[in-house]
Order: C-alpha cells, then structure tokens, then sequence
C-alpha cells in the first residue's frame, strides 16, 4: 500500500507542476490546462492519496509529502488569480467607464471577478434558442449558430464569435459556454464557421468574417437583431480575424473587439516561435500565409492587426495568459502598448498562470475573470451613445 501511495501522489504531483511550469511537449498542453483551470478540484482529488495507509513506511511518508506538495500546486493558480482579481475592476473602469453591465431576470452580471462559490459553475440559464443560417452562399456555404434568448429585449447588439484552431480545424461548437452565458444576459450571439487550411488560405477566413458582419446588417433587423452595434470576438486564431477585421477597412458598425490569447504581428511571430516539441509555429504559418516572410511579405503585412492600428481603432479587450505556450503574452502586451500609444480604449487582461486555451472551464479563475470584464466591456461599447 506503501507503494501505490507513493506511485499515485508521484502522478498527481507530476501534474501539478504544470500548474507552475509551461508544458514541455504538446502532448501535456490540455493537461495543463486541467492543472490551472480545474486545480483546485485536482487539488482536493490529489488529497485523497493521503487516505491510502502506508504512510507509517518510508514510500507512504513520501507519498504524503509529494500529495501535499501537489494540493498547494494546483491552489497556486487560484491564489494568483485573488491577486489579479482585485485590481480589475478599477482596470475595468479606467479603460472603458462604468458602464452597468447587462442585467436579465435570472441572468445578472457578476458581482465581483473571482468569487469561490462559483467554482463548480455560474449558474442555470433561462431558455435560449439557437438556430443555424447560411450567412454566405459563394463560393462554398458557411454557416452560423444564431444564439439568442427566447423573451430577451429587441434589437439585441451582436458578438460575432469566431472560433479557434490555427486557421485550419475547429469550427462554431468550440466552447458555446460564452455565447449561452451573452445570449441569457440579452445579446446576439453568431457563432460562425469560416473556411480552412489548407483549402483556403489568407485571406479566405477574413472575407468569411467581413461576410457574417454584411449579413447581421443585411438580416440582423428581421430577426431582431440590433446591426449597428454588433462586437467581434475571437479565440486564437479567431482571436487573430476578429482584430484583423476589425482594424482594417473599420465599420463604424463594429463598436469593439474581443480577443482571446491572439496572434497580433504575423512577422514578430514567425521571429519568436514556440518550442517545436508544443507546437509547430512555422509550419502553421506557412500553411496559412503561403509561404516565410521572406517570400510573402505583403501578406504577413495584411495580416498583422498591429499594422492596421489608428487613433480609430475599435476598443479591444484583449485576454491572455502569462505562460502561453503556443502564443506568447508579448503578443498582446504589444498591441495594448501601440493601442494606448494611439488613445484607443483598450485592456490587456494579464492572467499569470494561464495558458493557450485557458477560457475552456468558464467557472474556472481565468473563466470568471474574463467574463466579469467581456460583461462590462460589451456594456460600455454597445451603450446607446457609445
């Protein structure tokens, strides 16, 4: 028993360290996530080693140390959060005002950025409904999840969410807990699939995003829709379309942009790459862009949302983790710098612990903290008068 106690806590303290230390292979990346997103349930599961008894010998004694050791690892996360946590609302307000948050019955705001109790989920939603259209018919369809509340006030703004998945997988089902959550505090949520790599390259899922935004314009009224208040939000690579799309050829329609752990400067990424053995950067740009930027660099220009910034840019809030393994944060400190240079409305919600992905558990310390700033971005961008 001895044994098996020291075998078990070395697991589970072999995993917590990934709540510290960035994944060194990609094949530990999801479980790093588990660690920083889910620690402190992993945290109470790793003391439940503690009940094996074989701590009266040497391996057991062992073992209770590296479980114990691996409880406050997979706690770190949640304790960093505290501290972040604390400063953001006055962050909150000194970027975008203070403006009240959306607030139906059965769906209010959150009232604070990290709250405990909400740990193990937000809460029940109301009733929603959420209905497929083809928002572009040439040349290939493309569809859209249209999420909205059944009794919800009319028109509703829009967000425009556009998925991840290094422009070639992933499609409008990824992580619907955000457009549920909006859609139950009274917006319009079209979660839109684009084109792939390698089929299509840029910029292909940048038309299909100017496309979706032509069509809650064109249909957005008949369907209740608001179409001059409409927000695009992303994560990674949709995080990338969504400020492309909303910095180049601005539409005074779109009021802000919402980007999770994104790519901002095409070339600055092809110079600073992730470790190969997570992810193969170079090989995902080159799929995507057509070629290096020695042999594309118009392209890498076009798609760079740090070249199309101006004293008109969209208000962006931008969320990113601190140990992104696949996205570096300077990505994103970067933007926020050029964006406060140029007086745009802006927040860089720096999350430490977090990795790529980190927004996959919603009542997670990174799932709270972000949807307690989207709420009263969205709010303050949308707002009559905005």
């Amino acid at each position: 028993m001895a044994w098996l106690q020291l075998v078990l806590a070395g697991l589970f303290f072999g995993w917590a360290l990934l709540a510290v230390f960035q994944a060194p292979i990609g094949s530990l990346w999801e479980p790093a996530i588990a660690a920083t997103e889910w620690g402190h349930l992993l945290g109470l599961l790793s003391l439940t080693v503690l009940a094996i008894p074989g701590w009266r010998e040497r391996p057991g004694q062992v073992g209770v140390a590296l479980a114990l050791l691996a409880f406050v690892l997979f706690l770190s996360p949640l304790v960093r959060a505290r501290s972040v946590a604390a400063k953001l609302p006055a962050q909150v307000e000194e970027a975008f005002g203070s403006t009240p948050p959306r607030s139906l019955p059965q769906a209010p705001p959150r009232a604070q950025p990290l709250a405990f109790a909400d740990l193990l989920g937000l809460g029940a939603l109301p009733e929603l409904q959420v209905t497929p259209h083809v928002y572009r018919q040439e040349p290939v369809a493309l569809s859209l999840d249209l999420y909205l509340r059944a009794e919800g006030p009319r028109p509703a703004p829009v967000v425009i969410q556009i998925h991840g998945g290094s422009w070639s997988g992933g499609d409008n089902t990824q992580l619907p807990g955000i457009n549920r959550y909006l859609a139950a505090r009274g917006y319009a949520v079209a979660a839109i699939n684009y084109r792939l790599v390698p089929e299509f390259t840029f910029p292909a899922p940048l038309d299909d995003v100017r496309a979706a935004i032509a069509w809650v314009k064109a249909e957005g009224s008949a369907l209740g829709l608001d179409p001059e208040r409409i927000v695009l939000m992303g994560r990674s690579a949709g995080g990338h379309l969504a400020l492309v799309a909303g910095y180049d050829r601005p539409d005074p329609s779109v009021r802000g942009v919402v980007a999770y752990y994104p790519p901002t400067d095409m070339v600055w990424s092809w110079e600073h790459p992730a470790d190969p053995w997570v992810y193969d950067s170079h090989g995902v740009l080159k799929a995507f862009l057509k070629g290096d930027p020695s042999t594309q660099p118009e392209i890498y220009e076009a798609s760079s949302p740090l070249e199309f910034t101006t004293a008109k840019s969209a208000p962006t809030l931008l969320v990113h983790g601190g140990r992104d393994e696949l996205v570096f944060e300077a990505q994103s400190e970067r933007l926020a710098k050029r964006l406060t240079e140029l007086g745009v409305a802006n927040l860089h919600l720096s999350l430490p612990w977090a990795s790529h992905g980190c927004d996959a558990n919603m009542a997670g310390p990174t799932g709270q903290l972000s949807v307690y700033a989207i709420e009263r971005f969205l709010a303050a961008v949308t707002s009559p008068g905005s």
